[in-house]
C-alpha cells in the first residue's frame, strides 16, 4: 500500500497519495533520515554531504574517516552518546549511572492497519486505510531496545510516529528524555508557526523565522495549557495559505510538552516534539516497557489551508470515536451564565421549559449541584447530588427535563478537590502535595492523585452512581487548575508522577465512555487550557474557551482551526454585555460566530426580547441546515483576524456543490473602506446561486476578485452567505 523497503539499498520509503517519507540504515547500523516532503521516487541519499567537520566526533567504527559525524547526519531518533552535539530525542541514565545510548538497526515489519499503543490515545485505522511501519533498534553495550512505530494513512497524507522502549538489560534505567518524533531537514529557511495564550485568549498564532539556536514551546502546567498548544508547524518562508510547503507536527497527548525547532552550524534545521523533560526521569526496569505518546505529522505544499484540512479529516474520522463522531451534536442551553451556583431543582426546570419553547435539544447543569457547593471553594471532590439544595433527587430533574422533549446532561470536575469537601477529610493523602510544605492552592483547590489506581477507583465509583441513576446523555468534564507540588506518596520515583497522572485520566475516561457509549462527553479545562489531539480521543467535542465573547471567540477560534476540526471546538452564544469582557455584540454576530463550533446557548432566555427569542429560533433552524456542510466540509480561512478589520471563514462540500461563507466585522471607521472576500477551493467554470438575495456568481471571479462586504453603520456587524452550485460554464454555453 504505502510502505516499501529496499532490501539491497536498505532503504524505507512511505508514500501517501501526495507525500514520500523516506529512511535509510547506514553501513554502522545508524536509522537515517533522508527526505520527507512532495511525493516523489528514487532513493535522496545523495542528499548527504560528507566532510571533515573538526569538532563534530566520529564513531569509532568510522576507523579513520573523518567526514562521517552524526553531528552532522540527519537522523530518525537521535540520541545522546553518540558524537551529536544538537538536541537529541532520547537520553538514558544506565544502570550504572552513566549517560548514552547508540541505537543500531536490528530489523523491521510491515503491517496491515494502524498500530495502538497501550494506555495512550492514537490515531486509528484498518487493514484497508493504513499500515503499520516496525523498525527494531537496539543499544548493543545495554541491550536497550526501540521500535520505532510509522502509522501512514495515504489518503489523508498523515504519518504518525510513536516509539516503544523496551530495557533488555539487568537493572533498572530512567528515562530522562523522549521526544515522539524528529523531523531534520538538511537545508531550506523555514518559518516555526506556534499557539500561545492564556485563559480566555487561547491559541494566539506566532510565526517566527528559524534562526540558529534553539526555538522552545513547552508546557509544565500537567496539561497542554492555555499557553502553548502542543502544535507545531514548520513552513517555507514564503508559504501562505495557499501555497507553499509546510509541515505540521501534532502531538497526541494532554500533559507537559515540549517542542522544539533547531537550527545548527550548518544551516540544517531540527524539530523535535514529545514529552517535557523537567521533572521527568521515567524508571523502566530490567525486562520493562515504555510507550511514547504519538505525533501526527502532515506535510502539504499547498499552503496552510491543505495542511489544516488532513489535520481535520484525520482527527474528525480516525481520532474522535464513538456515537456523536459523525452526527450534528444536539443544541444545548448551558446553564452556567443563566444563574452560576444559585439555583435549585425548580429554577432549572424552568430554564428547560423555556430552553424548550425556542426549540434547544438539551440542558446542561453546569456547577453546583453535587456535595456542599454553594459557592467555588467547597464540594469539589464530593460527586453526589445535593438533594437539599435541589429539593429533589438528580434523577427526578432528570426525568422532568426529558419530559419537556429535552436531554440532560451535567457537568464534573473529577481531578480536583476542595479541603472543604468529605473526599478531602477522609483521604487528605490522596491529593498531590509535597510532604513539609503547605501546597499551592488555585481557586482553592488542590488536585488528586490521579498516578494512584485507588484514587482513579474511587471517582470512577462515585461517576458511575450518578451516571447509573438518571439519563444522563452529556457530561461536560472540566478542570480549572494547573498542576504544582507534583510528589506522590506512593512511590520513591517522583519523576514518572506527571506522566503517570496523564495516563490515570486516560484510563478513567477509557473506562466511562465504554461503560457509557451514549454520554456525549466534552472536555474543558478552564475552556481551552487542554485542546489537544490526546483527549479528542476520549471527548470528541472541546470547550474552545471560557471566553464566549464573539469578537474574541473569531480570533481564538482562527487559531484553533489550524489543528483542529470545527466539529470539535464547543462554541456557544452568550448574553451581553458579554460576562468576560463586556462587549456588547449583535445577537446575529454571535449566533454566526458560534456556529463555527458544535454550537449551543449560555445565557437565561428570559432575559432575552421577543425578537431575540425568535432570533434564537431561526439561528437554530440555520444550523441545522448548515450542520453537515459545517462539520463535514473543507474548511477554508479566508482572513486573517488579528491583522485584517473581518474576520472570514468558508465551508466548501466535498462536492463542490455547496458554500456557506461567514464574516464579522472587527472594526468600523469613518468613511469606510470596502473588504473584498476572495473565496477558495471552488471548483473553476461554474456558477453560484446566493441563497437569500438570488444572485449567481461565477466561481472564478469569487476565487480572484471576490464579495464586497456591506458598508454599513454600526459596530461588529456579521454576514452568512449560503450558495449553492447551479451549473457549469459549459451548460451556459
Amino acid at each position: 500500500m504505502g510502505i516499501i523497503f529496499d532490501e539491497k539499498e536498505k532503504v524505507f520509503t512511505l508514500h501517501t497519495v501526495n507525500t514520500t517519507y523516506q529512511m535509510k540504515v547506514d553501513p554502522y547500523g545508524f536509522l537515517l533520515h533522508l527526505y520527507y516532503g512532495r511525493r516523489t521516487e528514487g532513493c535522496m541519499d545523495y542528499l548527504f554531504h560528507y566532510a571533515d567537520r573538526g569538532f563534530s566526533g566520529n564513531p569509532y567504527e568510522a576507523g579513520a574517516d573523518r567526514t562521517y559525524s552524526m553531528d552532522v547526519l540527519p537522523q530518525e531518533l537521535p540520541s545522546n552518546g553518540t558524537g551529536d552535539y544538537r538536541s537529541p530525542a532520547v537520553i538514558v541514565e544506565n544502570t550504572d549511572g552513566s549517560y548514552g545510548c547508540a541505537f543500531r538497526y536490528r530489523g523491521y515489519r510491515i503491517l496491515d492497519g494502524k498500530y495502538g499503543l497501550p494506555g495512550l490515545p492514537a490515531v486509528y485505522a484498518g487493514g484497508e486505510e493504513a499500515q503499520t511501519l516496525e523498525i527494531d533498534l537496539e543499544d548493543p553495550v545495554t541491550g536497550v531496545a526501540v521500535t520505532l512505530l510509522y502509522g501512514v494513512l495515504p489518503e489523508f497524507d498523515i504519518i504518525t510516529r510513536s516509539l516503544g522502549l523496551k530495557n533488555g538489560g539487568k537493572g533498572r534505567i530512567y528515562l530522562k528524555k523522549l521526544q515522539s518524533a524528529c523531523l531534520d531537514w538538511v537545508g531550506g529557511e523555514f518559518d516555526v508557526i506556534s499557539f500561545y495564550g492564556r485563559h480566555a485568549m487561547e491559541r494566539n498564532l506566532q510565526r517566527l523565522p528559524v534562526g540558529h539556536g534553539a526555538q522552545v514551546i513547552t508546557s509544565r502546567r500537567g496539561a497542554s495549557s492555555h499557553q502553548y498548544n502542543p502544535l507545531l508547524i514548520l513552513a517555507e518562508r514564503t508559504a501562505t495559505e495557499d501555497a507553499g510547503s509546510c509541515y505540521a507536527m501534532s502531538f497526541v497527548y494532554s500533559g507537559c510538552f515540549k517542542g522544539e525547532v533547531e537550527m545548527d552550524q550548518f544551516n540544517q534545521t531540527r524539530a523535535l516534539l514529545g514529552l517535557s523533560d523537567e521533572q521527568f526521569s521515567y524508571p523502566v526496569e530490567a525486562g520493562g516497557e515504555f510507550y511514547a505518546p504519538e505525533v501526527v505529522l502532515s506535510y502539504s505544499r499547498k499552503g496552510l489551508s491543505s495542511l489544516s484540512q488532513n489535520l481535520h479529516r484525520c482527527f474528525r474520522t480516525h481520532l474522535c470515536r464513538g456515537k456523536y463522531r459523525d452526527v450534528r451534536r444536539p443544541v444545548l442551553l448551558n446553564s452556567w451564565e443563566a444563574s452560576y451556583l444559585d439555583f435549585d431543582g425548580e429554577s432549572i426546570y424552568q430554564l428547560g421549559i423555556r430552553a424548550a419553547e425556542l426549540g434547544i435539544e438539551m440542558l446542561v447543569l453546569d456547577d453546583g449541584w453535587f456535595g456542599k457547593r454553594d459557592n467555588d471553594n467547597s464540594g469539589l471532590g464530593d460527586w453526589y447530588a445535593n438533594e437539599e439544595k435541589l429539593g429533589e433527587p438528580l434523577e427526578h430533574l432528570a426525568r422532568r427535563i426529558n419530559d419537556l422533549g429535552l436531554k440532560f446532561g451535567i457537568w464534573f470536575e473529577p481531578e480536583a478537590v476542595n479541603e472543604d469537601s468529605d473526599l478531602y477529610r477522609e483521604h487528605p493523602d490522596w491529593v498531590l502535595t509535597i510532604p513539609g510544605r503547605k501546597p499551592i492552592r488555585a481557586r482553592e483547590q488542590l488536585v488528586l492523585d490521579f498516578s494512584r489506581a485507588e484514587v482513579v477507583d474511587h471517582i470512577y465509583d462515585q461517576m458511575c452512581k450518578i451516571l447509573d441513576a438518571g439519563n444522563i446523555e452529556y457530561v461536560k468534564w472540566d478542570m480549572n487548575r494547573s498542576l504544582s507540588d507534583c510528589f506522590s506518596r506512593t512511590t520513591q520515583d517522583q519523576g514518572r508522577v506527571l506522566h503517570d497522572y496523564v495516563l490515570g485520566l486516560y484510563s478513567l475516561l477509557e473506562r466511562l465512555i465504554a461503560r457509557y457509549p451514549d454520554i456525549l462527553f466534552e472536555g474543558c479545562s478552564g475552556g481551552g487550557g487542554r485542546f489537544d489531539a490526546g483527549m479528542l480521543y476520549y471527548t470528541p467535542q472541546i470547550w474552545c474557551s471560557d471566553n464566549s465573547d464573539a469578537i474574541d471567540r473569531v480570533r481564538i477560534q482562527y487559531g484553533t482551526s489550524f489543528g483542529y476540526p470545527v466539529s470539535a471546538v464547543g462554541s456557544h452564544v452568550s448574553a451581553v454585555p458579554n460576562h468576560q469582557n463586556g462587549r456588547v455584540t449583535p445577537f446575529e454576530t454571535r449566533g454566526i460566530t458560534a456556529m463555527a463550533g458544535t454550537f449551543g446557548y449560555e445565557l437565561d432566555p428570559k432575559k432575552l426580547s421577543a425578537e431575540e427569542k425568535e432570533a434564537i429560533r431561526e439561528q437554530i433552524g440555520d444550523y441545522k441546515r448548515y450542520a453537515d456542510l459545517i462539520q463535514n466540509g473543507l474548511y477554508f480561512r479566508l482572513t486573517d483576524p488579528f491583522r485584517q478589520e473581518v474576520g472570514a471563514w468558508e465551508f466548501l462540500s466535498g462536492d463542490g456543490s455547496e458554500i456557506l461563507v461567514n464574516a464579522v466585522m472587527l472594526a468600523v471607521h469613518g468613511n469606510m473602506t470596502v473588504n473584498y472576500l476572495r473565496f477558495k477551493g471552488l471548483p473553476g467554470g461554474c456558477m453560484y446561486q446566493e441563497q437569500k438575495t438570488g444572485k449567481i456568481y461565477a466561481s472564478d471571479a469569487l476565487m480572484e476578485t471576490g464579495l464586497p462586504l456591506p458598508v454599513e453603520m454600526g459596530e461588529y456587524r456579521a454576514y452568512q452567505m449560503h450558495f449553492i452550485k447551479i451549473h457549469s460554464s459549459i451548460e451556459i454555453e
